[in-house]
């Protein structure tokens, strides 16, 4: 069995997991591994050929290949050991993991761990979608590697299911690839697309104009023999269902974080965003145990994910230097139409202030307060003209100063 040991062992060559490495390198930490399942480094952004990536941490604009490269290249240049086709298989002890490749398998043991292994999107099995097991159902994911990385065809007509941001990633997939938009669907009162960049606002319109966005709508069913050939919609509003015909369908967002790893390694999970309980430090239930990325709480733009690794990186090489842990004292919790807060716990000893927490809602509210208590005690209220669903939303964390940490729970409530 091959037997490895390095300083830091990230799991996950995405976005979050090679801006991390390679931050880490730069502080100077002298061996840093990262492990992937894939068959090259970069994540889900080398098979997103459109542009759109790269304006937060790089403040340049890339295609999706271009900036999984970018870090690939970067990392490597700096020293980072990065082994693809790598498959953490699970724990061996408190900071060893066992993995299998195409060498054989091994263990890995590290002085800390940054699981960064993404989310996926909700399949359509998942979704309890009625109709036969038919061809041309996709995720976006799967929608992508057909098309950018193997060069199949996927149909002529497709409807997209959800209309998020990464809707926004199939819509351009579909239409690069000359397949026509038959509709983009919402159960929500409105979509959710917004751009991170002013070059595609065109989109916007094009969608609007066309009238392909159909809120307040369900796919209800999926018609078809052996292909799909329409499904049937139904609008929430006024339960009236109509046939919409197509010959592929794409389900997007409805994240499920990669949580496996996790989970294995006996971690906290967080029940709203059901990814690993973090305190803001990144530390998980488990000594010397990092989590970061869209593992945390669904997707975020991947430049948001990278950001994300660059800040994880300064805790681990805090943590390496010092060998302080503090446990987890305080959760912290939220009650609907707040869906998740991260992060969701606050250690005995932060080792910074918190300047902010970020959480989500599940329906769109205007003018409400956010307030936090503690013992029915009011510690903070802010207010927001407008929360929309899958939109993360920050809220001002000057009030932990006040926090007594061995008292009740922290509780954040929306109110009119």
């Amino acid at each position: 069995m091959d037997i490895k040991h390095t300083d830091v062992l990230i799991v996950g060559a995405g976005p979050t997991g090679l801006s991390a490495a390679l931050t880490l390198k730069k502080l100077g930490v002298a061996k840093v591994t990262v492990v992937d399942r894939e068959l090259e480094a970069g994540g889900m952004p080398r098979l997103c050929h459109h542009i759109g990536f790269g304006i937060r941490d790089w403040h340049r604009i890339y295609s999706g290949p271009q900036y999984a490269r970018q870090y690939v290249k970067k990392a490597i240049a700096n020293g980072v050991d990065i082994h693809t086709s790598t498959t953490i298989t699970g724990w061996t002890g408190e900071n060893t993991l066992s993995f299998t490749s195409p060498n054989g398998l091994g263990e890995i043991e590290a002085k800390a761990i940054l699981l960064a292994t993404g989310c996926r999107e909700r399949p359509r099995a998942a979704r309890m979608i009625p109709g036969k097991r038919v061809q041309g159902v996709f995720t976006t994911g799967s929608l992508q590697r057909f098309v950018d990385e193997h060069h199949l065809p996927v149909g002529t007509r497709a409807v997209i299911v959800g209309a998020e941001i990464v809707s926004l990633s199939a819509f351009l997939t579909l239409k690069q690839a000359g397949i026509k938009i038959a509709a983009m669907t919402t159960e929500l009162p409105r979509h959710q697309i917004y751009f991170p960049f002013s070059p595609i606002k065109w989109i916007l319109v094009d969608l609007l104009e066309r009238a392909t966005v159909q809120t307040l709508t369900r796919v209800s069913r999926i018609l078809g023999q052996k292909r799909v050939e329409a499904v049937e919609l139904t609008h929430l509003d006024t339960g009236k269902t109509e046939i919409t015909a197509c010959d592929a369908v794409i389900f997007t967002g409805d994240w499920i974080p990669e949580h496996e790893v996790a989970r294995a390694g006996g971690l906290a999970i967080n029940k709203g965003t059901r990814g690993p309980q973090v305190d803001a430090q990144y530390r998980t239930s488990k000594r010397g145990v990092f989590a970061a990325g869209n593992l945390l709480r669904g997707v975020e733009t991947a430049d948001i994910s990278a950001l994300e690794g660059r800040q994880a990186a300064h805790c681990i090489h805090k943590f390496l230097q010092t060998q302080t842990w503090y446990g987890h004292k305080l959760p912290i919790e939220v009650e609907q139409p707040i869906t998740w807060v991260y992060p969701n716990t606050i250690s005995d000893a932060e080792g910074q202030p918190i300047k902010y927490l970020s959480f989500r809602v599940s329906e769109f509210r205007k003018n409400v307060s956010v307030k936090v208590y503690q013992s029915n005690k009011l510690l903070h209220t802010q207010t927001f003209r407008q929360l929309s669903p899958l939109q993360t939303v920050r809220l001002n964390g000057d009030w932990l100063t006040a926090l007594n940490l061995e008292a009740e729970p922290i509780k954040l409530v929306i109110t009119s």
